[in-house]
């Protein structure tokens, strides 16, 4: 009997919990809870998971080998460059005539290289009026074959021509920009033919051949302005890290030629010297042919 009761009261105490089967996930036809945006969320997180467990193993790896040693940049030069190299002096600041000389003789290239001037300055570029942009006549001329055209009414291209033009048109000059079809290195306006010219803004700007007031180049005078540009005229600006680049000639020119040039250079620079500007002008001068090296100046000019 005892064993019958116990028998009775284990089956009673036993309930049956029904087994609950898994339902299956719904999911919209469309939205952040369809099953395709669904799947796709997922496969992000693992491939986010993947990255992270990525990154650790690399951290953890520690890198082969001694860190490179890069080689000092004159070692990375040229073997004339070095040898042109070795005859500037380091940390010495050398007069205008002897530093030209000087460059004349560290100048590596076989052709006939530019000589050009690069002086940094203490102005604010972003100061409208620290702002240095200007244009000059050098004595002697850059060196440079330069192509003026001229976009004026037929009179003034006539004598533009005879100033020595070497181009100097009116309707033919736009058929030839609507072309794309540039073969000049400056481009000669005037005031009331500036209008036409822009349309052309986006093909000229960007080269630098829009003609410009404060580059001489938007003129009444026009004859004048073909005959500056024909005998050596320039430009030079500064740029956004307050540096002024210049070429004064050719390494042919010689030392004497050369120095007038950057003297007139000099005398240009000093007098667009701003007059809001406190402390110094010129921080430092250095002249340089076109594949030599570069040498100091002394600084006449602050």
């Amino acid at each position: 009997m005892a064993e019958e009761e116990v028998k009775t009261t284990t089956e009673a105490e036993v309930v049956e919990t029904p087994v609950e089967e898994p339902q299956e996930e719904t999911f919209a036809k469309s939205g952040k809870k369809s099953k395709k945006h669904v799947e796709e969320v997922k496969a992000e997180e693992e491939r986010q998971a993947r990255k992270e467990e990525r990154k650790a193993a690399e951290a953890t790896v520690k890198p082969k080998g001694e860190k490179p040693v890069t080689r000092p940049r004159i070692e990375r030069r040229g073997k004339k460059y070095q040898e042109a190299a070795k005859l500037v002096e380091k940390g010495k600041v050398y007069g205008l005539k002897e530093a030209i000389e000087l460059a004349l003789k560290t100048n590596p290239a076989k052709f006939d290289a530019s000589v050009e001037i690069h002086a940094r300055l203490g102005v604010d570029p972003r100061q409208a009026d620290q702002n240095i942009r200007t244009t000059l006549v050098l004595p002697n001329g850059n060196g440079k074959t330069v192509r003026v055209a001229v976009f004026a009414p037929l009179d003034v291209c006539k004598s533009a021509k005879a100033a020595g033009a070497d181009i100097a048109e009116d309707e033919e000059f736009v058929k030839q920009l609507d072309k794309g079809v540039i073969d000049f290195d400056i481009l000669i306006s005037t005031p009331a033919y500036m209008p036409k010219l822009g349309k052309y803004a986006r093909l000229l700007g960007p080269k630098g051949l829009m003609p410009n007031p404060k580059a001489g180049t938007v003129t009444m005078d026009v004859e004048k302005a073909v005959k500056e540009a024909k005998a050596g005229k320039v430009e030079y600006r500064v740029d956004k890290q307050s540096i002024v680049h210049i070429g004064v000639g050719k390494v042919s020119f010689g030392a004497d030629k050369l120095v007038e040039n950057a003297n007139a250079f000099f005398d240009s620079l000093k007098a667009q010297k701003p007059a809001s500007l406190k402390g110094t002008y010129v921080k430092s001068v250095f002249v340089t042919t076109t594949m030599g090296p570069s040498i100091a100046i002394e600084n006449l000019y602050n």
